[in-house]
């Protein structure tokens, strides 16, 4: 009997389905992203937020370097959770594509664009052996002809357009943070406000190791803005008044 007729044996090898029709490599690199850092992503009519939940290892650790938001274009930004590395080698490969889309056709990619370019790279890495999925997710965000937009990427592949999402361990608390006080109507300053309670709220614990990062892109200027850390100690400050570490007063 082959390897993989042994019972429990089908998640040695990326290529084959299990008799219930499931791939477990891919389902372990989920489990990766949902153990990485609390990433958050919102769109409103003025622009889009993107924040990630960081935390310093060391005090000898650059404390204006960020590991997990990305800027892809000068219009379009990526927040990533699970494996640092694997999510800098899809990253690059989007910022690859946006430069190609700019010199083919002199124009800018659409958001939508280098979400699907990033999901097909994910879903080929699903069907070849001698290689692993990613172990990462990205929630790509940016202001395109189109509007503001973010799309979530995973490693089996799958691309869906969300107004609101989050991925990372607190992924569920925050969604249904989200839920309850997202509106379609929001203002670029209250997504901004809502992106850091969000991290607050579903944060196990907040030290002086634990720290937030968070760029806007505003329709008004379609550009990437990362916000100055005195500037976002102000917002933390104020929703820490509001909202206690694990959950609402």
């Amino acid at each position: 009997m082959t390897a993989l007729g042994i019972a429990g044996a089908y998640d040695r090898a990326i290529t084959v389905f299990s008799p219930q029709g499931r791939l477990y490599q891919v389902e372990y690199a989920l489990e990766t992203v949902r153990s990485g850092s609390t990433v958050v992503a919102i769109t409103s009519n003025e622009g889009v937020v993107l924040a990630v939940e960081e935390r310093m290892h060391t005090k000898l650790q650059n404390p204006e370097y960020s590991w997990k938001l990305f800027q892809i274009d000068e219009h379009i930004g990526a927040a990533a959770a699970g494996l640092n590395s694997d999510a800098r080698v899809l990253v690059d490969n989007a910022r690859i594509y946006a430069q190609i889309i700019r010199l083919s056709y002199d124009d800018a990619a659409t958001v939508e664009a280098i979400g699907k370019r990033i999901g097909d790279i994910m879903q080929m890495y699903t069907q070849h052996a001698g290689v692993r999925p990613f172990g990462a997710a990205l929630l790509i965000g940016g202001v395109d002809k189109t509007g503001p937009h973010v799309f979530y990427t995973e490693p089996s592949g799958l691309v869906l357009e969300y107004f609101s999402w989050s991925i990372g361990r607190g992924a569920d608390k925050v969604k249904e943070f989200l839920e309850a006080n997202y509106r379609n109507d929001i203002t670029l300053e209250e997504a901004i406000r809502l992106a850091v309670a969000s991290l607050i709220i579903q944060a196990e614990k907040i030290d002086e190791g634990w720290t937030i990062r968070l760029v806007t892109i505003p329709t008004s200027t379609r550009k990437y803005t990362p916000m100055p850390l005195s500037e976002l100690e102000k917002y933390v400050k104020e929703m820490m008044e509001k909202y206690k570490p694990h959950g609402l007063k």
